[in-house]
């Protein structure tokens, strides 16, 4: 029943091998340091666009922004705009890039080179390798996410190897069944991991209909705790802040951390969902109520 994304998330080492590969060749594309960038993206798309966002300001690459391809903020002005469009068909992503044309130079990322943002943006980058048969997103976006890091500076082998360990070792609890057993699920960031704890959310939604939420990690204490019992899971994503751990676990919840680089971190995110979708009767390679890409009428 799950074929299909089971083995996109276990593809994923090699994936990023050849994302980290493919960033050399795609200077051309990619944002040269020193531009004023804005970064968009749908779903998934943003909450890389996120994390990519806080890695490459926070490495002193240049200013770096985030939105959601429907929140562009068009009074702002930027050297470059980057779009990470898995389909490369999503309306309010198109209708932006043709938007720009002639006034911002436009980048885009795709898995499909027969797409309409291969013309719709000045220049391509095709990770047609990492595209999915799953509606559910998994491998493309990690490893545009990959693509972007290696450009940056910021990936290596270990990270591979990490991913690895992430699908060789079980997952966190003392069973797949106590893990899965949860009520809710909170998934905690800070920096370029926010990104990654609003994606992790977002699958246990996608795959598994699950309640769970994401926050700041130093935003948790402030109210959001109020959620955590012997019944829910909190998973921090990156470094815990200090004393946090402890908290949570006072309140019975069960914490989870790992010295996993986060992004091999999400893959075990991503085996969670598909194991929670498991056992709840679920089909995550078809989830309720959504489609491949978002195509509006009249877009």
């Amino acid at each position: 029943m799950t074929a299909f994304i089971e083995a996109e998330i276990a593809s994923q080492p090699d994936c990023w091998r050849r994302g980290a590969e493919l960033a050399a060749a795609s200077r051309g594309v990619l944002p040269a340091a020193g531009e004023r960038v804005a970064v968009v993206g749908c779903g998934t798309s943003l909450f890389m666009a996120q994390a990519y966002a806080a890695l490459r300001e926070s490495s002193g690459q240049g200013v770096t922004d985030a939105f959601a391809a429907s929140e562009y903020r068009l009074s702002r002005s930027y050297d470059r705009m980057l779009a990470l469009t898995r389909s490369g068909t999503t309306t309010e992503v198109l209708d932006l890039l043709h938007g720009l044309r002639g006034t911002t130079p436009t980048s885009a990322i795709t898995a499909d080179p027969q797409a309409p943002v291969m013309t719709a943006a000045d220049r391509v980058a095709v990770l047609d390798f990492a595209d999915e048969r799953s509606v559910i997103q998994t491998r493309f976006a990690t490893t545009a996410l990959t693509a972007l890091r290696a450009h940056l500076g910021l990936h290596t082998p270990a990270v591979e190897a990490d991913a690895r360990r992430a699908l060789a070792e079980p997952l966190p609890g003392a069973s797949t069944e106590e893990l899965t057993g949860r009520a809710q699920f909170t998934f905690l960031g800070s920096g370029w991991t926010l990104g990654l704890a609003h994606e992790a959310a977002l699958k246990l939604r996608e795959a598994a209909l699950a309640w769970s939420e994401s926050y700041p990690a130093m935003e948790y204490r402030h109210g959001p705790i109020s959620i955590a019992a012997p019944s829910t899971a909190t998973w921090m994503l990156g470094p815990a802040p200090a004393g946090l751990a402890r908290q949570v676990r006072a309140t019975g919840a069960l914490w989870i951390e790992s010295d996993l680089d986060p992004l091999a971190d999400l893959v075990r995110v991503q085996r969670l969902a598909v194991a929670l979708a498991a056992a709840r009767g679920l089909d995550p390679d078809r989830p309720r109520n959504l489609t491949r890409s978002v195509q509006l009428a009249g877009g």
